[in-house]
């Protein structure tokens, strides 16, 4: 065994004892812990004793979404294919376990060698695809050595990434096991090439495809168009108390707002109405009797699911994060030709700096600044022109499904389905 395999090894299990502890007081840490019991039992159960066409794996819930359009091609392409959808996190599969074109959604069971070799004994794959940023040393092996092909896809690579330091070696041999690795961008491509990996096409990321369904599916959301009232919105959309804050300072300069929060608990709730007051009110208050809240300015969606098709409303978009960890998705706002803004930290995703170059997306730092872009936004004509680069540049850069689409048509991995 390898000095950084074993490096490897003993972190996942200090890790894990981590998760073991934290569940004591974490919902999201025992709902981890909790739904890894008797794996096995419950992936032979969910299989049925079928062998597995296709194995797909999403870290969470945003990685699901750049995951979704593919296994949609596919299940178009190749109606009868049994799909295995694993996540990491729970936030991904408690929402998405009831998800209609898999034929059935798991838990990811702990890297180690022997659940990597029993996952792979009960699904036995004709293929995996893995999604954006997922290594897991044991499950890459594992397929590699079965010769079973393994895709990456809408992935994206930076120098400062553990392949490419000196003592990576080991991680950066995983690459190599990839069939085909598709990226975001040349500079991604740019830097595996630099470092010996060769199988690689610049292709797009899958989330503009994405969102791009989205939009031409969406469907009016109850009770919004009751609440404007005609009446210019901002959609602050996943919102945390960092981006909240900032808000509250620039609540006059719209009309209407509709704030999203990205956890949606009643502590999260209660300090959004402590926060901003008698102006709020949820949106499933507003359901019950849209005539008694007319008055109110602000709206607080308390569910979930609801945010994609929530931008189209707005004049404008604040996407959350930005004040806190990272900003979330810009593209469900962008592609309804609406101007994006967001918080400082943001730098990590080249969707936002495309918008930004594009003249399309606001970066603001504080209160005041933000406060600024909103006065200046609410001139209609320029508002217009900068929704309008927004909703083109998606455009611009759809098509990454139909590229991995085409890869594994070409390359027949289910012709006998």
């Amino acid at each position: 065994m390898s000095l950084s395999r074993l490096v490897y090894d003993i972190f996942i299990r200090v890790y894990a004892a981590g998760i073991r502890l934290a569940s004591a007081f974490s919902p999201k840490a025992r709902l981890w812990t909790g739904g890894r019991k008797d794996w096995r039992g419950q992936l032979r159960k969910g299989l049925s004793g079928k062998q597995v066409d296709l194995w797909i794996h999403c870290a969470s819930l945003g990685e699901f979404e750049q995951g979704r359009p593919v296994i949609e091609a596919l299940r178009q392409s190749f109606p009868g294919l049994t799909i295995l959808l694993s996540f990491y996190s729970p936030s991904g599969y408690e929402i998405r376990k009831h998800y209609a074109f898999a034929s059935h959604v798991s838990y990811l069971p702990l890297d180690t060698r022997k659940n990597a070799r029993d996952f792979m004994e009960l699904a036995n794959p004709r293929m995996a695809i893995f999604v954006k940023y997922e290594f897991w040393m044991h499950f890459l092996t594992e397929l590699h050595q079965r010769a079973i092909p393994i895709l990456l896809i809408s992935a994206i690579f930076r120098p400062t990434q553990l392949f490419f330091s000196w003592y990576g070696g080991s991680f950066l041999r995983l690459l190599s096991y990839y069939e085909k690795i598709f990226v975001q961008d040349q500079a991604s491509a740019a830097i595996l090439e630099t470092n010996g990996v060769q199988s690689v096409i610049v292709s797009g990321d899958t989330r503009f495809d994405r969102v791009l369904k989205i939009a031409a599916e969406a469907k009016e959301v109850p009770g919004i168009a009751h609440f404007l009232q005609d009446a210019p919105a901002v959609v602050a959309g996943s919102t945390w108390p960092g981006d909240e804050t900032v808000l509250a300072s620039c609540m006059e300069s719209m009309p209407k707002w509709i704030i999203a929060p990205h956890e949606v608990s009643e502590a999260r709730l209660q300090q959004l109405e402590k926060r901003f007051g008698a102006s709020l009110v949820r949106y499933s208050a507003l359901l019950k009797d849209p005539g008694k809240y007319e008055d109110r300015r602000i709206l607080a969606i308390d569910n979930i699911g609801m945010l994609s098709a929530l931008y189209r409303y707005g004049k404008i978009a604040f996407i959350g994060g930005g004040f806190d960890h990272g900003i979330h998705n810009v593209l469900e706002a962008a592609v309804y030709g609406v101007p994006v803004l967001f918080g400082p930290h943001h730098h990590k995703f080249r969707e936002a700096a495309d918008l930004i170059r594009y003249g399309a997306a606001f970066p603001v730092e504080t209160a005041p600044a933000l406060l600024g872009c909103l006065e200046k936004l609410r001139d209609e004509p320029y508002r217009k022109i900068c929704g309008a680069r927004a909703s083109r540049y998606v455009r611009e850069q759809a098509g990454a499904t139909g590229k991995i689409l085409d890869f594994i048509q070409e390359k027949r991995f289910f012709t006998s389905i």
